[in-house]
């Protein structure tokens, strides 16, 4: 959204960033690169462009070849330092979505650390097995060079159209697209036409190294909150979508589009929930009495429902989690090669 009264900040913002980008760019300041393959994963805006389940669909693509190490900042977490995720983890010391990788791929290294520079090195040292780290979130994390980058732009709100903070969304200049190697449009329409693919291309106005691909979300089965079952397809007609995260619109439609009569009850992206957000929820779930109800949440807002777990179990409310993953729309086999040679590639080059 333009706030057009914050453009002389958004000005100011430009001239800090495109400096230290600079700077970055002519090697004043340095970027490490480290003799193992690292993918980010990013944006150019603030908010959610889909960067976790597009994390997910690269840990399904390649962790029944490699041993894989995802290394996120750990947002909102309330520790410090270098983490990894073991059995103890819950959201508050590590973060929800990495607490969601290690609930979901326990065959993977879930790292957090504010700084990928110090992270990466301790990484390395600790897990000598370690042969590709995905880096979650980390296209403005300059410190470190990435092998390959994967900027995501948001179908409805995408960077060529956005402005610089506080203005826009833009963390930096729009001209940091050029700085990726794969491009990904992210919530897209499933029915997206060719010829709208072809304007969308068109306004990105990708290098020639550049490659652009178009995802959509897929919503999975259902499971049971608290035993983690499956949930049979029929739902009960009311529905609460309790939902702290950046932007909760598909999901509402997702679930109207079922023919569920949906309420909502939103809290703030990452938002940990309090006793006082406890009763909200269980007051706004029995407002119209009992019945044959179901509160539906997400993923990620389930790691940090998980703390609550017993009192919410012996309120007896019934919580159904959706899971939420991304769908390439054609070409999922050119991008499922470009990042497998990428892979075999920096490998190779490492070994000689």
């Amino acid at each position: 959204m333009q706030r057009p009264l914050l453009f002389p900040f958004s000005v100011l913002y430009d001239g800090i960033t495109w400096l230290r980008n600079k700077l970055y760019d002519r090697g004043s300041l340095s970027s490490v690169r480290f003799s193992v393959p690292v993918i980010s994963v990013g944006n150019l805006a603030v908010g959610g462009t889909g960067k976790t389940p597009h994390i997910e669909y690269l840990i399904q693509l390649l962790q029944s070849q490699y041993q894989l190490a995802t290394l996120s900042r750990g947002y909102k977490r309330k520790t410090k330092g270098f983490l990894l995720a073991d059995t103890t983890s819950d959201a508050t010391s590590i973060g929800d979505e990495p607490l969601q990788f290690y609930r979901k791929f326990p065959n993977v290294l879930v790292s957090v650390c504010e700084d990928r520079l110090v992270a990466i090195p301790q990484l390395l040292t600790r897990h000598q097995e370690i042969e590709v780290i995905l880096l979650d979130d980390a296209y403005q994390h300059r410190r470190v060079r990435p092998g390959l980058s994967l900027l995501l732009t948001d179908y409805d709100r995408p960077f060529y159209s956005d402005y610089l903070l506080p203005a826009g969304n833009l963390r930096e200049n729009r001209g940091g697209y050029k700085r990726a190697d794969i491009i990904i449009v992210s919530k897209c329409p499933e029915q997206l036409s060719a010829q709208e693919k072809k304007e969308i291309q068109r306004r990105i106005k990708p290098l020639a190294h550049q490659h652009v691909f178009f995802s959509a979300v897929k919503y999975a089965a259902l499971y049971d909150f608290y035993t983690g079952e499956t949930l049979p397809e029929a739902l009960p007609k009311d529905v609460l979508l309790l939902n702290g995260i950046a932007h909760p619109k598909p999901v509402f439609e997702h679930l109207k589009s079922l023919g569920l009569q949906v309420q909502q009850l939103t809290f703030p992206d990452h938002h940990f929930f309090s006793k006082a957000d406890l009763e909200e929820i269980r007051k706004k779930f029995r407002l119209n009495g009992e019945g044959n109800k179901v509160i539906i949440t997400t993923e990620k807002d389930a790691t940090r429902l998980a703390m609550h777990q017993e009192q919410l179990k012996e309120w007896g409310l019934p919580i159904a989690v959706l899971p939420i993953s991304i769908q390439l729309l054609q070409d999922e086999e050119a991008f499922n090669n470009l990042i497998k040679s990428y892979i075999i590639q920096e490998m190779a080059e490492n070994e000689s």
